[in-house]
């Protein structure tokens, strides 16, 4: 199983979209500033998680979110949280 997440910055507007085999440890090292990408942001919470059974599929998937749509919708979820 593969993952499809997005985390949302506490502290700015910032959305970060990635793939993961494991949600909690990956959210735990975005929050511990482990992540280069993410440090600037820290902290965050999940904002939208998927499965899906290949890293094929999550990688089209994550892709997907990462666009100009995906990100939009991501925004509208964000913001209904």
């Amino acid at each position: 199983m593969y993952y499809v997440y997005a985390i949302s910055s506490l502290s700015r507007n910032y959305i970060y979209v990635g793939m993961t085999i494991n949600i909690p440890e990956r959210l735990g090292r975005h929050n511990q500033g482990r992540e280069k990408t993410t440090r600037a942001y820290c902290p965050f919470k999940l904002i939208y998680s998927e499965t899906l059974d290949t890293r094929i599929e999550a990688r089209k998937r994550e892709k997907y979110w990462k666009s100009g749509v995906g990100k939009e919708k991501l925004r509208i979820v964000r913001d209904n949280l």
